[in-house]
C-alpha cells in the first residue's frame, strides 16, 4: 500500500463514520508495533511524532524510518508531524516525505495563529501534504514541563479560523488533555456538537490516553475523525520492558525488543478496534 496524505484517510473515515488512529512513536519498536497492529486489523493508521520529542528521538533518524515503514506496509499509512512548534521543523518534516504536518500556534493570539497557519498551509500544499492546526488549548503538556490550562474551542472562532486558513483538519479543545488523566475527563460534547455544525473540515481529538470507550464513540459520532494516542503507547512499551526484565536473570536484547513491539501493538490494536466503530 502507498504512503498516503492524511486527508485521504480522514475523508474515508468521514464516509465510514469512524476515526483514524494517530499513534506517536519514539523508536523502532514503536514504529513496528503500530504497523503490526494496523496490518493485523487491516486498518489504515497514522504514524506521528511531536517536535518536543525530537530531543530524544531525532527527526534525522526517525523520519526516514517512519516514511520507509509506511511505504512498505500492507495498509495505507500517513506520516504526520504532531505539534510542530516552528516553521523550520515543519519544512524539514515535509522534506523528509511526511504526508501531513501540524503547526501548533494555539497559544498565540487568534490572528497570529491564523497568519502562521496560512503560511504552513501554503508550504504543505507545495508538497501535496495535509495540514492540521489547533484552536483553543488542549490541557496538560506535550513533552515539556509547562502545564497548559484547558481553554475550550469557540465554535464561531473555529468557523472563521478554518475559512481564513484553509486548514485540512482542526484539533479542538473540549476538556481533553495530554498525558494521563488523574480521573476520567468531563468532555464538553455540547461544544463539540456546535463546532461540528459550524466547521466543514474533519475534527481531531488530542489527549486520547485514558478516555473511555463511550467517550471515544460519542466523539466519533459528533465528527471526530482523527484520535491521537501517545502516552498510552509510551507506557505500554515501558511496561512491557519492565515486565520482561523482571522475569529473567539474563536479559536478551532481541527478546526485549520483541516484547516492546508486542506491548505497543496490543495497545494500538485495542484502540483501533474502538476507533473503527464496529
Amino acid at each position: 500500500m502507498p504512503l498516503v496524505p492524511m486527508k485521504e484517510l480522514l475523508t474515508r473515515a468521514e464516509k465510514q463514520n469512524c476515526a483514524v488512529g494517530a499513534f506517536s512513536v519514539g523508536n523502532m519498536e514503536m514504529v513496528r508495533g503500530v504497523l503490526r497492529a494496523a496490518q493485523e486489523k487491516n486498518q489504515p493508521v497514522i504514524l506521528q511524532i511531536a517536535e518536543k520529542r525530537l530531543a530524544s528521538s531525532p527527526l534525522a533518524l526517525m523520519a526516514p524510518m517512519m516514511v520507509s515503514a509506511a511505504k512498505n506496509a500492507s495498509v495505507d499509512v500517513a506520516v504526520h508531524l504532531d505539534h510542530g512548534l516552528t516553521v523550520a521543523c515543519v519544512k524539514e518534516a515535509l522534506q523528509y516525505g511526511f504526508t501531513s504536518v501540524m503547526l501548533d500556534a494555539s497559544l498565540l493570539p487568534f490572528d497570529e495563529n491564523i497568519s502562521i497557519t496560512k503560511e504552513v498551509v501554503a508550504m504543505a500544499a507545495a508538497y501535496g501534504a495535509t495540514t492540521e492546526a489547533e484552536l483553543g488549548v488542549v490541557g496538560g503538556n506535550e513533552g515539556d514541563t509547562a502545564k497548559h490550562e484547558i481553554q475550550c474551542t469557540d465554535p464561531q472562532k473555529a468557523k472563521e479560523f478554518v475559512e481564513r486558513t484553509g486548514v485540512d483538519a482542526l484539533a479542538v479543545a473540549i476538556g481533553n488533555a495530554h498525558g494521563n488523566y488523574p480521573v476520567l475527563p468531563e468532555l464538553r460534547f455540547d461544544i463539540l456538537q456546535q463546532i461540528r455544525q459550524t466547521v466543514s473540515c474533519p475534527l481531531v481529538l488530542h489527549g486520547g490516553t485514558g478516555m473511555s470507550d463511550f467517550q471515544f464513540r460519542k466523539a466519533i459520532s459528533l465528527g471526530i475523525r482523527k484520535i491521537n494516542i501517545a502516552t498510552a503507547s509510551f507506557d505500554a512499551l515501558a511496561n512491557a520492558a519492565q515486565k520482561y526484565l523482571a522475569g529473567c536473570d539474563t536479559p536478551d536484547y532481541f527478546q526485549l525488543s520483541e516484547e516492546m513491539v508486542r506491548g505497543v501493538a496490543a495497545n494500538v490494536a485495542r484502540h483501533l478496534q474502538i476507533f473503527s466503530n464496529r
